[in-house]
């Protein structure tokens, strides 16, 4: 077996459920009910108590050795601002250099890009952190949408649960579909959301919207997103001439018209996937896409995944 010996890098301030992700998939011997068993530890730099952001402290296996044998070396999150000692990042390089698997969870993604592992790598992190990540690694590519990136034997995941997602992509990858499926089961987590499946960033329709001079103008569109418009149409109700009307809507909301509209119809139509009983094609015409097939083509292409699928997901009640 590939994957036996599973390495934890945890430092300071760590991120407990990030941390009890890997544990949970990795740390947790199931041998008995027919599961893999791996040589798990967690280690610190020192092999001291690793402080959580909850204020408790986690007692590790060991110090950095493990990292050196180890199959897969997995980082959790941890603020960016963590201090992290020259001899965890030397540690996480010689792993990689020597082919093991390296793994991130959510800002975890920062210290394989100190260490110089995401340069000219695809890759992913939080969606609020993704900026930032590209801004001090400019040559990673970032994906700030995806749940999962994997990139050769790097793989980085977004927040929170799309760790569980990697790390079973992973366990598919080296144990085969059933093990991966079984142990979700088991998990009771869904057994396998696509690494390209968008992270749901969450932005609800604005209450009100702050612009200088289009402010009512957006604000009248929030309630009239069913309506078939046009840049004509919108530029009539504002006094303006189409073009003026096209460069003053991109100069206040950093989108176009059309871009614009179609994100506030998405977000309506999710809300009402989430919360209403609608056919797909009663959300298509209340969200102003007209029929199911253009809902399908924008929500695909934006969301990442189809409105069924979507609803099936995420319905609240």
């Amino acid at each position: 077996m590939s994957l036996y010996r599973v390495a934890v890098l945890g430092l300071d301030d760590v991120a407990p459920f990030e941390l009890g992700v890997l544990c949970e998939v990795f740390g947790t011997d199931r041998s008995a009910d027919g599961f893999p068993s791996y040589e798990f530890a967690v280690c610190s730099p020192d092999g001291g108590p690793i402080r959580t952001r909850s204020g408790f402290s986690v007692v590790p296996h060991a110090d950095l050795t493990p990292l050196a044998s180890a199959d897969l070396v997995a980082v959790p999150a941890h603020p960016l601002t963590s201090a992290v000692p020259p001899a965890a990042v030397e540690a996480l390089v010689a792993a990689a250099e020597r082919g093991a698997w390296i793994l991130s969870v959510c800002s975890g993604a920062f210290l394989l890009g100190q260490a110089g592992l995401l340069d000219g790598r695809r890759c992913t992190t939080h969606w609020k952190h993704a900026a930032l990540l590209a801004q001090r690694h400019p040559t990673a590519l970032v994906s700030p949408d995806e749940l999962y990136v994997q990139d050769g034997r790097v793989i980085t995941s977004a927040g929170t649960a799309a760790g569980i997602d990697a790390c079973l992509h992973l366990v598919r990858q080296e144990q085969g579909t059933a093990v991966a499926t079984k142990l979700a089961r088991r998990m009771v987590v869904p057994p396998h959301r696509a690494g390209g499946q968008s992270q749901f960033i969450e932005a609800p329709i604005a209450a009100e919207v702050d612009c200088d001079t289009l402010q009512p103008l957006l604000e009248w569109l929030l309630t009239h997103l069913d309506e078939q418009l046009t840049v004509e149409d919108l530029a009539a109700r504002t006094h303006m001439a189409p073009r003026t009307f096209a460069r003053r809507f991109r100069a206040e909301t950093g989108a176009t018209p059309h871009d614009w509209l179609t994100h506030q119809r998405l977000l309506l139509a999710r809300r009402l996937l989430e919360e209403t009983e609608l056919t797909v094609e009663s959300v298509a015409t209340r969200a102003g896409f007209g029929d199911s097939a253009t809902l399908r083509h924008h929500f695909h292409r934006r969301v990442g995944t189809t409105p069924a699928t979507y609803r099936q997901t995420f319905r609240t009640r």
